[in-house]
């Protein structure tokens, strides 16, 4: 299967998700993505699985996925 992005880091920075993508940082709104995540500790949101694929984030303790293509729609 073809990886669709390199996700390489994710951070949070208050109500903000940073991703490292393709050598790129990408940043979206928590809100505007995720009642999950928004609600989320520090600890829950730095526990997360990327995809092999590349296509999706999976966030184990608050059972969030996220797509990656979704996120950086309209960021590249």
């Amino acid at each position: 299967m073809k990886v669709s992005h390199h996700i390489s880091d994710i951070n949070f920075i208050e109500d903000r998700m940073i991703l490292s993508v393709d050598e790129r940082e990408i940043t979206v709104e928590i809100a505007e993505i995720s009642e999950k995540l928004l609600a989320a500790s520090d600890m829950e949101r730095s526990i997360y699985k990327i995809s092999p694929s590349g296509y999706g984030i999976h966030w184990p303790l608050i059972d969030e996925d996220l797509s990656v293509d979704k996120l950086m729609k309209d960021k590249l």
